[in-house]
């Protein structure tokens, strides 16, 4: 999925407010463009008078809160998504830009979503109102909401099981660009990507599978014993057999019913050098080619939000290769485990120092009544009479034998040394802290891409206990 960044829509010079959004709203509700509105939801508001609505709301949160701004005021705000050719149905698209909308403000803005099906890429224009329901508040666009929207979108984009941008790029990116090529795609190039995801979803025969492209938005038709193929945007149709070695008649016949195997064919790009191996171009691909057989029964037991929130995390921090992922988090995890042994090792001498403190002090409270008691031959009767204070002066002198220690150093020397071990231990705690939620990243990162490049392994074996079992 691609989304374009939120794009504020004023009141503007020279025209009047209503003039304004009403262009915009009559823009993106276009009959011709959403099936005679089929694909246009509102929430909180009539889709067919969201303009005097949101101009409404403006002038009710004026009216509560005093503020007015001019010709500058922002009636409302518009994103565009675009998702990938033949890869959803606008019904779908539809919903999950609801679903985007309602996320993104927290329901609590009315809002447009109307889904366009006259291009090849079916896509959303989503409007929502600058005032919140409550007219106490206003949306205000905020420094990184590019990325907030991207990333949400993403969110609820691999959620769905469906493709996101694998490398955007932080001033938009037009749509032909995002696929990759060097040039708009060609219809043919188009109808075999739609054909290829069809095809995935394992249709039971042939009618089934002219269906499933209908539901994509391809028109679909035969004349004699030839069947044609038309996207919403393209003049002509393409007849089937034109579309090349795999895609004919027969092939699809054939492979429906199991006699051979569809390989999905590639357009080839010449590149100045090789790209790099990406980590969201494979783990997508996994997650594509796992909506085959044992599937569902795979995404009960791996979150695919989880999976989302993974995807996002690799690309903010540019984990695009999987070396690059397991060399970092076996750094974090050596750095960590460095840190924690400087805590212990800080942490152990502290309390040597205490212990030492304690038994000098005791000590140097007790020197005299040992000299004395040593002096007096050792007598039982003074032994009685200073039990306590002997006994503590043993216990240190002991303390020192066992800690190696020949010259007893000064109080306020160990005092010094554990002032300074405490301050170093804060300010290594303060970034063990930061790398313990580092490594715990990096590993839960590369423990859920290790589980998703391994899916097949997992789905044979789901395959095996199923065979077992019957």
């Amino acid at each position: 999925m691609a989304t374009t960044r939120i794009m504020p829509l004023h009141v503007g010079k020279g025209r009047t407010e209503s003039r304004a959004i009403s262009d915009i709203i009559d823009y993106v509700a276009n009959p011709k463009k959403t099936d005679n509105g089929r694909f246009i939801t509102g929430y909180a508001c009539d889709s067919r008078t969201a303009d005097a609505e949101f101009l409404l709301a403006k002038r009710q949160y004026i009216a509560a809160t005093g503020r007015v701004r001019g010709t500058d005021d922002v009636i409302a705000y518009h994103v565009r998504q675009s998702f990938r050719p033949g890869e959803i149905t606008p019904e779908e698209a539809n919903r999950l830009g609801v679903e985007f909308a309602k996320r993104f403000t927290k329901g609590n803005h009315a809002f447009v979503v109307c889904t366009h099906i006259d291009k090849s890429h079916i896509h959303n224009h989503i409007i929502w109102s600058s005032v919140s329901l409550e007219y106490d508040r206003k949306f205000r666009n905020f420094w990184g909401s590019t990325r907030a929207v991207r990333r949400l979108s993403d969110t609820i984009c691999i959620e769905n099981g469906l493709s996101i941008v694998e490398d955007p790029k932080p001033h938009g990116k037009s749509y032909n660009k995002w696929l990759g090529e060097q040039a708009k795609p060609s219809h043919r190039e188009q109808l075999r990507v739609m054909i290829d995801n069809a095809l995935s979803q394992s249709p039971a025969d042939f009618e089934e599978l002219l269906k499933l492209l209908q539901e994509y938005g391809c028109e679909v038709s035969k004349r004699g014993k030839s069947y044609r193929l038309k996207l919403s945007g393209w003049e002509k149709a393409a007849r089937l057999d034109s579309l090349g070695e795999g895609y004919g008649l027969e092939d699809l016949r054939a492979v429906l019913l199991g006699k051979r195997a569809h390989t999905p064919r590639k357009k080839t790009v010449t590149q100045a050098e090789p790209p790099k191996v990406n980590l969201l171009v494979d783990i997508q691909a996994k997650l594509q080619a796992g909506k085959g057989a044992g599937y569902a029964r795979w995404a009960k037991v791996f979150n695919l939000k989880q999976m989302a929130q993974t995807m996002n995390y690799l690309s903010e921090n540019n984990l695009l290769e999987y070396a690059v992922l397991e060399e970092k988090a076996a750094a974090a995890t050596a750095h960590h485990n460095d840190l924690s042994a400087q805590i212990k090792a800080a942490e152990k001498r502290m309390a040597e120092i205490a212990v030492l403190r304690t038994h000098i002090v005791n000590y140097a409270k007790t020197r005299e009544v040992y000299v004395a008691y040593r002096k007096a031959g050792y007598s039982k009767k003074f032994r009685e009479e200073h039990e306590e204070e002997i006994l503590l002066h043993q216990a240190a002198k002991n303390a020192f034998d066992e800690m190696g220690v020949k010259k007893l150093p000064k109080v306020k020397e160990l005092q010094t040394e554990y002032a300074k071990l405490l301050e170093e231990k804060k300010k290594t705690y303060a970034e063990y802290r930061r790398s313990r939620e580092e490594m715990r990243e990096l590993l839960t990162a590369k423990a859920n891409v290790d589980r998703v490049l391994k899916m097949e392994v997992e789905q044979d074996v789901e395959k095996e206990k199923d065979h077992g079992q019957r």
